[in-house]
C-alpha cells in the first residue's frame, strides 16, 4: 500500500548525514539533463502551481513534488509524489513543507564542503529564520563549526537563533550589521531576503578565499545579492544551471549590468568530477540555488526508507492501480 507521511513524521525520521549522502548520490547518477526537466510553473491570478520533477539514474524512486500558493493569503502546500521505477506503482505520498527546507540545506552542506577549502568553518549567516538554522545544522554534519556570525535585522531574532541552536555547542555570534556578519568568515550563507528585494549581501565586503551560498534568488523578481557579488566570483556552481542564468533576479541584474559571471558549472558536473571548483585558496566562490528535484527526491525517497524501516507513517486506505497500456 501506498506509505503516508506527514510532516511530523518526516522530521522524526530525518537525519542530516543520510540526507547528504543521498543528495550526493544522487548527482553523481544526474546523467542526463531529461531525468530533472525545467520546473513548470502555472499562473491564474494570484495563485500558482509549481512542479518540479525526476527520474533519478540510479534506479531509486522517480516523482514530482508540486507546490500550490495561494498569494492572497499567502499559504503554501508541498506535497511529494513518489513512484517505483519498475512497476509505476505509487509507493508514498509525503507533506513535502520539512522536505524543502531539509534538502536546499543538506545541498547547500553538499557544495560548501566540497568548495570550502579545508579545516573548520567561520561561517557569516544573513538570516535567523527556518532556512538559517537548518544549514547550521546541515554544515554541522559535515565540518567542524569554529563559529557562527549572525545578522538579522531584530536583536530578538538574532538571541532566538543562538538559543535554538545551543545544543550544537557552538560559539553563535550576533553581529548588528550584515557586513560585520560576513567580516573575517569563511563562508557566507544568505538565507533570508529583504521585503523590497533588495540585495543583503554586497560584493564590497567580500575577502578573498571567501564561499558563498546563495540560496534566495529563485525566480526572476528577487534578489539577494548584488551584481558585485558576480562580477567578483571566480567560480560559480549551480545546482540548475540553465534555471540559475536565465530565471535568478541575481544573475540577469548582474547581466543588465554588465556583469558576465567567470567560470560557472552545474552542481552535478562538480559532484561527477568534471568540473574543478576551487582551485586556489584566494579565490572567491559562489554556490547558487533555484532548488531541484534531484534533491527533493533524494530526500524524500531516503524518509520513506527510515519510515518504514521505524513502522512509522500511515497507509492510503484505496490502491491508485497502474493501467497497463
Amino acid at each position: 500500500m501506498t506509505l503516508l507521511l506527514d510532516d511530523a513524521t518526516v522530521q522524526s525520521v530525518f537525519d542530516w548525514k543520510l540526507a547528504i549522502d543521498a543528495v550526493r548520490n544522487a548527482y553523481a547518477a544526474a546523467d542526463d539533463d531529461a531525468r530533472y526537466p525545467t520546473r513548470v510553473i502555472a499562473r491564474g491570478g494570484s495563485n500558482w502551481l509549481r512542479t518540479l520533477s525526476g527520474v533519478p539514474g540510479d534506479g531509486g524512486l522517480m516523482g514530482a513534488k508540486t507546490i500550490a500558493g495561494a498569494m492572497s493569503v499567502r499559504e503554501f502546500t508541498y506535497l511529494i509524489s513518489l513512484f517505483d521505477q519498475a512497476s509505476a506503482e505509487l509507493v508514498a505520498l509525503l507533506d513535502g513543507n520539512s522536505i524543502t527546507g531539509y534538502r536546499t540545506a543538506a545541498t547547500s552542506a553538499l557544495a560548501a564542503d566540497m568548495l570550502v577549502a579545508p579545516g573548520p568553518l567561520t561561517v557569516s549567516m544573513l538570516g535567523s529564520g527556518f532556512e538559517a538554522k537548518k544549514h547550521v545544522q546541515a554544515l554541522a554534519a559535515v565540518r567542524e563549526l569554529n563559529s557562527v556570525q549572525v545578522f538579522s535585522p531584530r536583536p530578538e531574532s538574532r538571541e532566538r537563533f543562538a538559543r535554538d541552536l545551543d545544543d550544537l555547542e557552538t560559539a553563535i555570534i550576533p553581529a548588528n550589521s550584515p557586513a560585520k556578519a560576513v567580516a573575517g568568515t569563511s563562508l557566507v550563507i544568505c538565507a533570508a531576503r529583504s521585503y523590497d528585494e533588495t540585495p543583503i549581501l554586497l560584493g564590497r565586503w567580500l575577502e578573498p578565499g571567501m564561499t558563498v551560498v546563495s540560496i534566495g534568488s529563485t525566480v526572476t523578481e528577487q534578489r539577494e545579492v548584488d551584481p558585485e557579488v558576480i562580477a567578483r566570483a571566480d567560480v560559480i556552481i549551480a545546482d540548475v544551471l540553465h534555471e540559475v542564468l536565465n530565471d535568478s533576479g541575481d544573475l540577469i541584474a548582474a547581466r543588465e549590468e554588465g556583469v558576465d559571471p567567470n567560470r560557472i558549472a552545474s552542481l552535478a558536473d562538480l559532484v561527477g568530477g568534471h568540473a574543478p571548483g576551487r582551485t586556489n585558496t584566494e579565490q572567491i566562490v559562489i554556490y547558487k540555488s533555484v532548488g531541484s528535484a534531484v534533491q527533493d527526491l533524494a530526500v524524500a525517497a531516503m524518509c520513506v526508507r527510515r519510515a518504514r524501516e521505524s513502522g512509522l507513517g500511515a497507509t492510503l486506505p484505496i490502491r491508485i492501480q497502474p493501467v497497463r497500456k
